[in-house]
């Protein structure tokens, strides 16, 4: 069932979405050559901790980690390890904060050092693919639509789309109906009203868009070994269209300013 959240809800999430924003924000500044993932996994738990969060993916069905960190050809679910970035790596990193029994989750892939320009063309792309989809989550429309609208981007760019992960909706569970994917048909699946609360979350492949599961039970990579870029936003349908309420101040996409000047973003 599609729970519907009224406006104190949306604030709360905003509030906990500008902590959840911040603290990728620091992330994303400290993913640099030498750093472990395990480093930048301390660093956020610490930073949704000292902000009044805490940090939803700890302990979620046993996940060990604060923050899912996803190398190269890791879509998603990456543990955070031992393991040191290198030049030319491409990181994923996916945050969620749980503040005041309201959850907000966000993505961002980050290029290590120098990376190559086909890489940079797929983060660039896969950027593109979350903003489209934000853009298509509008009151009346359908969830389809944003799938439409993020598979036809990526596609027609020479990308894949993985089927096998999906966005979500957002609320007191970080899980919640209805499932977003990144690919469909315009006009299917839920109608779209007035107080959805998502997570839009392109994951977008190099190369075909088949995905694994590795032994460790959670990291997804690519079955081809090719790399994949993972963005997400959670964001609110209000009367005036979709609020992003994860928007960070550094590290956005140019076209948020369109949201910014429909007064779309979240502050």
């Amino acid at each position: 069932m599609i729970t519907l959240k009224s406006n104190r809800e949306i604030e709360t999430i905003r509030r906990g979405g500008k902590i959840t924003a911040d603290v990728l924000t620091e992330l994303m500044q400290a993913a640099r050559p030498g750093v472990t993932t395990r480093e930048l996994d301390s660093m956020a738990e610490h930073g949704i901790r000292q902000r009044g969060g805490v940090p939803t993916f700890k302990g979620y069905r046993g996940f060990p980690a604060s923050i899912c960190a996803s190398v190269n050809d890791e879509v998603v679910h990456g543990i955070p390890g031992s393991y040191v970035l290198r030049d030319g790596d491409l990181l994923s990193i996916d945050i969620g904060t749980t503040y005041e029994g309201f959850v907000s989750d966000s993505a961002v892939t980050v290029p290590v050092g120098d990376v190559s320009a086909s890489a940079r063309r797929l983060l660039a792309v896969t950027q593109e693919c979350l903003m489209i989809g934000v853009a298509a989550a509008k009151e009346n429309a359908y969830v389809g639509d944003i799938g439409a609208a993020v598979q036809e981007h990526a596609e027609s760019n020479g990308f894949g789309v993985v089927r096998e992960l999906v966005g979500h909706g957002v609320g007191r569970e970080m899980h919640e109906e209805p499932n977003v994917p990144n690919y469909g048909r315009r006009g299917s699946g839920a109608k779209i009203r007035r107080g959805l609360v998502i997570a839009i979350e392109p994951m977008i492949t190099q190369g075909a868009p088949g995905v694994v599961i590795q032994k460790d039970g959670w990291t997804v990579v690519t079955a081809d070994g090719k790399l994949a870029a993972h963005f997400e936003h959670t964001i609110a349908v209000t009367q005036e269209g979709p609020k992003i309420l994860t928007l960070r101040e550094l590290g956005e996409h140019p076209a948020v300013e369109q949201f910014r000047e429909a007064g779309a973003l979240s502050r």
